[in-house]
């Protein structure tokens, strides 16, 4: 039904003759990165590089920490503890997408510890309000495992405009940097630039990209998973077209790859990721339930926490359809993707960007 890889992979490998001929395969080569010329000066190291993970990650979540009506941090500037103090946080935790669920989750148990404990001060209640985020966000901290299957595939989605396509080019380098061989399948044939844009992350970590001028995404897909089969790689990142959940006929399109997907490889996908941008709110938890729906998401991906997200929305997505968060994502650089740790998350919630870096739950 689809077509095989059409050119001969780079050693000679050939992948079996296709029943139906298909558009014509493009395979980007892996190309080490080239040095500079002895006469080009060192660029400067970009701001980012020279803080640290974490401030880099206090810097992100800002926003929900200091700017949304008083923040965290001038809310707990205040000593005493009163009925007054919990509604005023309560509306905090609200404007910061936390959601009504999670909200009420920690206000009840700050109550309880309020009265049981006999917390006097606003700082004792942060520490108790620090636990009770953690409870709730550390059964998200599953870090993705690669293992059991070769090549191991990953299908990406999300909406156009979420960081789809530049959170594939950090994972591939996430992978490299663990020792994994990659292969990116550009599977996102809806968007005009969304091929040039995977090539360009292709050639900047030296991996190769399956792509077509034109033709049906699965097609990419499907020719992507046997080159990485004839070339022995570790992963296959498989990209998909930008869907967004309230586009039903879409959503069936990025049904039918992972289909395709399964008859490529009955065991595949092994990880389906959702990136999510952690500006939009309580639409990324309406976007985790639509494309679960429809492709059954296993990891998250949340990019853009720069300043002006609003983080709390991990609390609302864990209560309401927990999803093991994979990798979240400060900014644009290659390593602005990371692994999450709900305790590092948490202590960015708490701590000024340059402050110790001991958790505060």
């Amino acid at each position: 039904m689809f077509g095989f890889l059409k050119k001969t992979l780079k050693g000679g490998d050939k992948s079996p003759a296709a029943p139906t001929p298909a558009p014509e395969t493009i395979v980007a080569p892996a190309a080490a990165p080239q040095a500079p010329a002895a006469s080009t000066p060192e660029p400067a190291p970009h701001p980012d590089k020279k803080r640290s993970w974490m401030d880099r990650l206090r810097s992100g979540l800002s926003r929900t920490r200091d700017q949304i009506g008083g923040g965290l941090t001038s809310l707990f500037s205040r000593r005493k503890i009163d009925e007054e103090f919990l509604e005023e946080l309560e509306t905090t935790l609200l404007m910061a997408d936390c959601g009504v669920d999670a909200t009420q989750h920690l206000l009840k148990e700050l109550r309880l510890r309020w009265k049981r404990d006999k917390l006097e001060t606003a700082d004792q209640l942060q520490s108790a309000l620090a636990e009770g985020l953690l409870s709730i966000l550390a059964p998200l901290e599953q870090p993705l495992e690669i293992s059991g299957h070769r090549p191991y595939i990953i299908m990406i989605a999300g909406v156009n405009g979420s960081g789809k396509t530049t959170s594939i080019g950090k994972l591939a380098k996430h992978f490299q940097n663990e020792g994994k061989s990659v292969l990116l399948a550009a599977g996102d044939t809806f968007r005009a630039a969304a091929r040039e844009q995977l090539m360009t992350w292709g050639e900047r970590n030296g991996v190769a990209v399956i792509a077509q001028e034109s033709g049906d995404p699965g097609a990419v897909v499907f020719d992507a998973i046997n080159a990485a089969r004839a070339r022995n790689i570790d992963i296959v990142l498989a990209d998909t077209a930008g869907r967004l959940p309230t586009q039903l006929h879409l959503m069936e399109e990025i049904a039918k790859v992972r289909r395709v997907i399964q008859k490529a490889e009955p065991s595949g996908p092994h990880e389906v990721l959702l990136v999510l941008d952690a500006n939009i709110g309580q639409n990324a938890l309406q976007q985790v339930k639509a494309f679960d729906a429809a492709i059954g998401v296993t990891g998250l991906v949340l990019t853009k926490l720069d300043g002006t997200a609003k983080g709390g929305v991990v609390a609302a997505i864990a209560r309401q359809s927990p999803k093991p968060l994979r990798f979240i994502g400060v900014g644009e650089q290659i390593d602005d993707l990371q692994t999450f740790r709900a305790k590092e998350f948490v202590d960015a919630l708490f701590t000024p960007i340059g402050g110790s870096d001991t958790p505060q739950a």
